[in-house]
Parts: structure tokens; C-alpha cells; sequence
């Protein structure tokens, strides 16, 4: 075989015994060896499930680059293992950038592998030859560029093929998967892996063995097993008094043990959606709510895990200079600070003492009187059932109601998730729901392709994906599968408001604005969803009330389908008015009643 292709084989080889078991490949000329590679593995995986039900790799194909590395990103973030993501020279590469960003600021691990023309043309311009190295900056723990090997077409060995150029190929890949993992870190993330492939790209002849230099570990054994650093679990927790007036904020990915600090100190618990945490008695439904209310006054500590991104009640919170801010960061290499007010990072928590008596108690009454008053003006608004219309509150508690147990709900960023985080109640512990975002930059790119991912690498009794319409168009291409490719059972469900309403929830959106708004804002786009899921053969259906919805939700999944649902958003300004003033109505009143 040649110089190209005997890397490739190795390369891909020492991945599998790293423990990679997913491949994401986008087509192209450059990358040929290793996509040929890459299918072998494959196709020898589908005869090891076949003989002995174990196999080694599952490789997933898709003709867009940014949809490819974020479907790498959703089997990343539900499957807890690396995976690798491979695309040709040039652009392709570049179009990875936004799910390498994902990835850094979620610390998922990717495997980033460019393939690229050799050195010697760079600078040249030559063809789809551009400055790949280092091309994604800071967002990569590690970035090498592997040069090609030369075939000498020596008479010592049968590749003809230095050995000293192969050597390091197999080490290389061990030291990536560990970078990704953060093994010596504790700061898991992206790495890319930039590889010179030379001419001839394609093989030339039968695999037969590899040569010494690229011959792996015996028993398929890692090229280096990496030492992890010390579990955080087994570092001392820090002790904190739970008599001082404290709230536990629960933000993206801080998993249980936040609820298991705010029961044991009796502390209330501000859990996101994509938390991990909100479930259990003392997760409040509407706590961005309560936030600007009396009872906020009277926090003296916060106490923050994971990386709570959702709203601005919160990140003023955390901003005080009044109340001491504690993060929990297990692994300690970043943490979230956006007031600059944090003065410890711990890497657990432990509570001592008794809270003080009724501080969880009045924030659980608060968090049920709004609640009621939220549902009372929204079922009695223009949106409302009494009114016949259907509205993105509506959609989201209805979403929310249709994920059973051990089901996995994958939410899109803007009203979605804001939606969802004000209408979803906490659910019961150990029903292993999960819900998961794009939170580690919040953007709506390759959502779709994330929803794939994660469905397809986790076992769920019901796979949902919630989204707003830009962020479905945006990686429409997502559902662009081809008749090989592996597919979830997995419904998304569009709420469709032709454009941008979360601008108008925001100063944008305001009266000063009007004559600009929905031309840079809004953007009205008039898409037919229907015919773009017809063009990619998609299975759809449109929901114009809730019963409807509801019945949509209630059959089973099969394959990927799409549910449309219209909502308005000409309102939307003055409708989040409406919920807020109908919780500071009702905060007042149990103020009062309190006095």
C-alpha cells in the first residue's frame, strides 16, 4: 500500500483502541485515504455485530461540513465518548469552526481530523490549499499537523515507506484522544489533527499487514493508556454553613449533584432546562420570576453550578455585590463569573447546619402562586384555548408534558428554551429524563444535526427536538441523510412565528425601534416547511391547536418527522409584559398577606 493510505489505516485503527466508536465524514478528494479507511472499519463493525454482536465503529456520512461536525456534537454530548469528525482541504474545514466552538465552550470531546495537501504547496496556491494549521485557534486543547510520509520505494520494506516517518502516527493519535478527553486536564474538548495526505490518495493494492512501524499494541490495546487526574468526586468538599440565606443556581450540564447540595442544605434550586438538575422538590418552576421580587433581597449566597446562560434575572444575581458567589467547578479550569463577583471556585460542596427556618419554605409558595397566575394569563389570553389560538408557551408545556420517562428532549436555543425553562415542571428523580441544548455559546447553528446526533447515541424510550423556525432553516440541511446512513427515531417539533421574536422581547424590540425592527430583527422569511421536509423526503405534519399537538405528540416516533406548529409572535413583546406583571401582581400580594 502507499505512504497515504498505510497512515490512514493506522490512524483510524488506533482511534477504534482509543475508544472512539463514532465517525462523522464529510466527502472529499484530500481526505480519500482516510475515508476509505474509515468504511472499512465500518463495514468490518457490521460483520463483528453480525457474528458476535460487538463491533468497533459506526461511521455517519452527510454532504454539508458544519452539519457533519455538529452531528458530532450531539453524539459527543448524549454518548460521553469521543468522536471523530473528517473532512477534506480548503473550506470544508472552515465550515467545521462553529461546532469546534460549541464543542470547546461545552467540553465535548471532538476529534477534529482536516486532511490537508502537503507543505510544499502551501503559499503556492494551489488548489483548495489554504493555512489549515492552528486553524481554529484557542477553541482546541491541542492542534498538531502531521506531515506526510514520502514513499521511497526502498527495497527494505514492502510499503517502501521510511519507517522512521510512521513511528509516531499511533502515539500521535493516543496523545489526541487524551487532549479531548481533558485525561490530564480535567478540561475535555475539541482537538484538531491536521494531516498531510500525498498522491497517490487511494490504495494500490491489497491491505496485507502494516509494516513494524505502524503495527499497534498486541491484543488491540491503546498505543499509550493515559492516567487520568484524581476523580473531583474524591477531593474535599467545601464546607458551607446552609444557615446563611443561600439559592442553588443550577446552569448547563451541572448534573445531580446540585439538587443533591440544594436538598441536603434546604436551599431553593434554580435548575435550567438543560441542567441535569431540575428534578425534585426543591427545583422552582418559574424562578426567574421570583427573582425580582422581595425574596431575592434576601439572598446572601449563591451558590452556582455548571453554566447557567438563560436569563438576565440570574446573571444579575451572580453580579451582586451584596451576596457572596460560590462556583462549583469540579474539574477548575474555567467557570462561569459574567459579574466579575465570584470569590471562591470549589471543586464539590457539602452543607452543615440547619437553613434558616422558612427560607425554602416561602421561595416553594412564591414559586406555586406565580406558576398559577402564569397559566391563569396565558389560558385567558389571546393565545389562550378560550380564545381558540395556540401560542409558543402553549407548545413548550406541551412538549414538555409528552417526554416519558427515560425520553431525551434536545432544545433550541432563543424563546425555545426560555419557553421551555418557564413551562416545564420538575419531573420525579430517577425518571432519567434528559434534556439537552447547545449552551455552550447558545447559537442556533446546526441544531438539527445536534438532535440526530444525540438521539442516535443514547437508548431513549422517545426522542423530541424543540425548535424555533430560524434555528430549523439554519440547518435544514440536517435532514439530508442518504439511504445508508444510520437514522433516530426522533420527532422535532417547529414553532413556527416567521422570524426572530426573541428580538422583540429584548431593547430592540422596543416602540423607538418599530421602523426597523422587522426588517433586521424580525426577518419574515415566508419558508414552506412542508415542501422543504418533501424535498428531503421527511414525514410532516401541521398542528394548528393544541389538541391537535397533543395527539401529534402522543403517537409513537418513527424514523425522523417533523411536526409544524404556527404560533404569532405580532404580541410577543407585550405578552412577556403580561407574564411578568402577573408575577410581581402576585408577589405582591403574598408580600402583603406575609405584612
Amino acid at each position: 500500500m502507499n505512504a497515504s493510505a498505510l497512515v490512514a489505516r493506522a490512524l483510524v485503527d488506533e482511534l477504534v483502541r482509543c475508544g472512539v466508536r463514532e465517525a462523522v465524514l464529510a466527502p472529499g478528494s484530500r481526505s480519500a485515504p482516510l475515508a476509505l479507511a474509515l468504511h472499512a472499519a465500518a463495514e468490518a463493525t457490521a460483520v463483528a455485530q453480525a457474528d458476535a454482536g460487538t463491533g468497533r465503529l459506526r461511521l455517519h456520512v452527510r454532504v454539508d461540513e458544519r452539519s457533519a461536525g455538529f452531528l458530532a456534537v450531539g453524539l459527543a454530548r448524549t454518548g460521553r465518548a469521543p468522536v471523530a469528525v473528517l473532512t477534506t482541504s480548503g473550506t470544508a474545514v472552515a465550515n467545521l469552526h462553529p461546532a469546534v466552538l460549541e464543542a470547546s465552550h461545552a467540553g465535548l470531546p471532538l476529534l477534529v481530523l482536516t486532511a490537508d495537501r502537503p507543505a510544499r504547496l502551501r503559499g503556492t496556491r494551489a488548489n483548495q490549499t489554504t493555512d489549515q494549521v492552528d486553524i481554529f485557534g484557542s477553541a482546541v486543547r491541542l492542534s498538531a499537523d502531521l506531515p506526510g510520509p514520502t514513499d521511497t520505494a526502498s527495497a527494505s520494506g514492502a510499503s517502501g515507506v521510511e519507517d522512521a516517518q510512521l513511528r509516531g502516527v499511533r502515539p500521535l493519535v493516543a496523545r489526541c484522544v487524551a487532549a479531548a478527553l481533558g485525561a490530564r486536564t480535567g478540561d475535555p474538548g475539541p482537538v484538531q489533527l491536521n494531516l498531510q495526505l500525498d498522491d497517490p490518495l487511494v490504495p494500490d493494492g491489497d491491505e496485507g499487514e502494516l509494516p513494524q512501524s505502524l503495527a499497534g499494541r498486541p491484543e488491540g490495546a491503546p498505543w499509550t493508556t493515559v492516567t487520568p487526574v484524581a476523580d473531583p468526586g474524591s477531593r474535599e468538599a467545601e464546607p458551607m454553613d446552609a444557615g446563611v440565606p443561600t439559592v442553588v443556581v443550577a446552569g448547563d450540564d451541572a448534573g445531580p449533584p446540585a439538587r443533591l447540595l440544594a436538598e441536603t442544605a434546604g436551599w431553593p434550586l434554580l435548575a435550567e432546562p438543560t441542567s441535569g438538575a431540575r428534578t425534585g422538590s426543591h427545583a422552582l418552576r418559574c424562578y426567574r420570576l421570583l427573582l425580582d421580587g422581595a425574596l431575592a433581597e434576601g439572598i446572601r449566597r449563591v451558590v452556582v453550578c455548571g453554566h447557567p446562560t438563560l436569563s438576565r434575572p440570574v446573571v444579575r444575581l451572580v453580579s451582586r455585590a451584596d451576596v457572596e458567589v460560590v462556583v462549583v467547578s469540579p474539574g477548575g479550569a474555567t467557570w462561569t463569573d459574567p459579574g466579575h463577583a465570584v470569590s471562591r471556585v470549589v471543586p464539590a460542596a457539602r452543607a452543615y447546619g440547619e437553613a434558616e427556618p422558612g427560607w425554602l419554605d416561602a421561595w416553594q409558595r412564591a414559586d406555586k402562586a406565580v406558576g398559577a397566575a402564569v397559566d391563569l394569563a396565558l389560558d385567558a389570553g389571546p393565545t389562550g384555548p378560550a380564545a381558540g389560538g395556540l401560542g409558543p408557551h402553549q407548545v413548550a408545556r406541551a412538549v414538555a408534558a409528552a417526554l416519558p420517562p427515560e425520553g431525551l428532549l434536545v432544545v433550541g436555543s432563543s424563546n425555545p428554551v426560555r419557553d421551555l425553562d418557564l413551562m416545564a415542571p420538575p419531573y420525579p428523580v430517577g425518571e432519567r429524563r434528559k434534556i439537552i441544548g447547545n449552551r455552550g455559546l447558545a447559537g442556533i447553528d446546526g441544531m438539527v444535526s445536534t438532535a440526530v446526533g444525540a438521539a442516535l447515541a443514547r437508548r431513549s424510550s422517545r426522542a423530541l427536538a424543540y425548535l424555533g423556525d430560524l434555528t430549523f432553516l439554519h440547518d435544514s440541511n440536517g435532514l439530508l441523510l442518504g439511504p445508508q446512513e444510520p437514522r433516530p427515531d426522533l420527532t422535532f417539533v417547529v414553532a413556527n412565528d416567521d422570524g426572530g421574536s426573541i428580538f422583540a422581547t429584548l431593547e430592540q424590540g422596543g416602540e423607538e425601534h418599530a421602523d426597523a425592527f422587522e426588517r433586521v430583527f424580525g426577518t419574515p422569511h415566508g419558508a414552506d416547511l412542508s415542501a422543504l421536509c418533501a424535498a428531503s423526503g421527511t414525514p410532516y405534519r401541521r398542528c394548528d391547536s393544541l389538541d391537535d399537538l397533543a395527539a401529534a405528540l402522543a403517537r409513537p416516533g418513527r424514523g425522523i418527522e417533523v411536526i409544524e406548529v404556527p404560533v404569532d409572535r405580532t404580541d410577543r413583546r407585550g405578552l412577556d409584559q403580561r407574564l411578568r406583571d402577573a408575577a410581581r401582581n402576585t408577589l405582591d400580594a403574598l408580600d402583603r398577606r406575609s405584612n
